[in-house]
């Protein structure tokens, strides 16, 4: 390996180990829940490889157990994780096209993953991005199967550990505020889900998303006019 990806690993795993205080619990609670609703120990870890969702993994317990048809878990999937196809869009300047490292950051893509991409300059190497990502990755699946084997052998109820997700995502928001540029994204989602919520409690995540959604798109439309609007006026 040569000097220069050696610093883009180490680099990367440093960067990674926020997520590894989440990943990890959260992975063990998975996989201890999955083999406590009667899945096989080793069903979570390949589960980690392959879907690698997150919370899709979790909504997946309850929807196997109670035997829904494979066409609504795929729906219920979809719909889900739908939200990492802005994610790609919005970082497609910090990973143009580099064959199969494209396709492999897309894969394992994730809320934690992209909050630390987006705090990444324009220009990080590939390699850097690919590792960060990677890591992510092994983090969930090591909690995975310490969950499943622990699943296994230890018959009680686990709970208590659902605060390490929320403490994740307000310690990465606080790293993303303090490298802020602009302040709009921030208070267009704080914004975005109060309204959302004060009309539908059950639907507030979907609606904020959608209010999000049409206020970028508002910006970035009204952006050339705006500018073109203030070079006029500098004219």
């Amino acid at each position: 390996m040569e000097k220069e990806e050696k610093s883009d690993v180490g680099i990367a795993f440093k960067l990674s180990l926020p997520v590894l205080i989440g990943y990890v619990p959260l992975g063990i609670v998975f996989g201890f829940l999955f083999v406590q609703a009667g899945g096989a120990w080793w069903i979570p870890p390949i589960a980690s490889i392959m879907i690698y969702g997150g919370a899709v993994q979790y909504m997946m317990i309850p929807m196997l157990a109670t035997g829904l048809p494979i066409a609504a878990i795929g729906i219920a999937t979809l719909t889900v994780n739908l939200r990492h196809v802005f994610y790609g869009i919005s970082i497609l300047h910090k990973v143009p096209s580099h064959g199969w490292k494209k396709w492999a950051v897309a894969f394992l893509l994730t809320d934690e993953t992209y909050s630390l991409l987006c705090s990444l300059p324009v220009g990080t190497p590939i390699r850097r991005i690919l590792w960060l990502a990677f890591f992510d990755w092994c983090w969930w699946i090591t909690g995975s199967f310490i969950g499943a084997v622990l699943g296994s052998q230890i018959p009680t109820q686990l709970a208590g550990l659902d605060f390490v997700l929320c403490s994740l995502f307000a310690m990465l928001l606080c790293e993303q505020w303090r490298a802020r540029t602009s302040s709009l994204p921030l208070w267009t989602a704080l914004i975005s889900y109060v309204m959302a919520y004060a009309i539908s409690k059950d639907n507030a995540l979907a609606l904020s998303m959608a209010f999000c959604f049409a206020v970028a798109c508002i910006y970035f439309l009204g952006q050339p006019l705006f500018t073109k609007h203030k070079n006029q006026e500098r004219k």
